[in-house]
């Protein structure tokens, strides 16, 4: 059943999921302003009239990432696996579906970045600033591979991009194999259960070494607990069910908090608790509040992919061009957050949508053209059978 409600011009506005708006929105904030905080000098200047904020922006509120991961994991289990069930029919295309979707505009974001860095370094000097790109450097860009080779990112959040495409590639992986393996039986229990042992390796080993940041396995646990939260959370499964997915996704959590406490991870484990209860629900509210909610979680990905070019050029401008005390600079970091959010509505709309549109249409075409050519010849074939001899 599609729920919606008439807005004032009296057209039918679509229910969303509020609440995950609402956590992409807020999470993209402070990712933007610890970014904010953490490069760019307008900070260190600006930090004598609050020095505990921007401590905090620069330090802790980097955990907000594991909010993305959370949802990302989420909404994977509801795209590909509503049920839990093992079983993907087609693990290539569904690969290259999230390739379409992510790189497209991480490149135009990245490229961005290499023009702000540019453009900045004429201005100051600062380590925030990336020397200029070398090809190979943008070639594993584009490849998702910048972190496993070694190069440098381009930008801030570059990580993220190549961590959320291994992971979804390890579903697919464990859907595919889970699914050969199973057969027609396709028991609903397995992928859950592998899911769990993921989550349990994943805190337990791969998260306790940081050397593993560049990997999917190290990650595995917040979003493995999104997926848990989206099985367990379906109305349709009984009440006994519920109880042994909760208690599949909450052991192994717990567990890892107590050999070593990470906030990282007790965020996480929250914010799968309120998507189990809540992330299902969608609203329909029309009032300005959640039109605002819901476009910011919209254009959560674009503000996340070019803030970074932006908060860098206002950074230089401010350093160049406005006076040094701490209140202008203040200044700046507003007039930088303000314009992240702004760019990435114009992003989103401009470069985000279209690219990747074009990107499936493309793909679509090259992975239908083996099937369209085929066609003919089958025809052509089947009407010389027909053919009198």
């Amino acid at each position: 059943m599609k729920a919606g409600a008439l807005s004032t011009a009296g057209t039918a506005v679509p229910a969303q999921f509020g609440l995950i708006n609402l956590l992409k929105a807020g999470a993209a904030q402070l990712i933007v302003l610890h970014h904010l905080a953490f490069y760019g000098p307008m900070a260190d200047r600006a930090r004598p009239l609050f020095p505990e904020l921007v401590d905090w922006l620069g330090d802790s509120a980097r955990i907000a990432v594991q909010v993305f991961l959370v949802i990302g994991g989420f909404l994977v289990a509801k795209s590909l696996s509503p049920d839990g069930l093992p079983g993907l029919a087609d693990p290539l295309r569904a690969i290259w579906k999230r390739y379409a979707k992510l790189v497209p505009p991480f490149l135009a974001a990245t490229l961005c970045a290499v023009v702000a860095s540019a453009w900045a370094s004429d201005w100051m000097v600062h380590d925030s600033i990336s020397p200029p790109a070398t090809p190979g450097q943008l070639i594993a860009h584009a490849l998702l591979l910048h972190g496993v080779l070694g190069y440098e990112s381009v930008s801030a959040g570059a990580w993220y991009v190549a961590i959320d495409f291994q992971l979804y590639g390890v579903i697919v992986l464990a859907l595919w194999l889970t699914g050969q393996m199973a057969g027609s039986r396709r028991p609903a229990w397995l992928m859950p259960l592998a899911t769990a042992g993921g989550i349990a390796v994943s805190l337990l080993y791969y998260n306790l070494d940081g050397d593993w940041d560049d990997w999917a396995p190290y990650f595995f646990g917040s979003y493995g607990l999104g997926l848990m939260a989206w099985w367990a959370s379906d109305p349709r499964r009984k009440p006994g069910a519920v109880v042994l997915l909760a208690v599949m996704t909450l052991v192994p959590a717990l567990v890892a908090l107590t050999v070593e406490f990470r906030s990282r991870i007790a965020l996480a484990l929250a914010v799968a608790c309120v998507l189990f209860l809540f992330g299902r629900v969608r609203t329909t509210s029309t009032g300005r509040g959640w039109s605002i909610v819901n476009r910011l979680g919209q254009i959560s990905y674009s503000v996340f992919l070019i803030h970074f070019a932006v908060s860098l050029l206002v950074n230089a401008a401010f350093t160049r061009f406005m006076p040094l005390e701490p209140g202008w600079q203040a200044l700046g970091m507003l007039v930088a957050w303000a314009s992240s959010l702004a760019a990435g509505a114009v992003f989103h709309h401009w470069v985000e949508l279209p690219l990747g549109r074009a990107v499936r249409f493309l793909g679509e075409l090259v992975i239908m053209r083996p099937v369209l050519a085929e066609r003919p010849f089958r025809q052509f074939a089947q009407a010389g059978e027909r053919r009198p001899g």
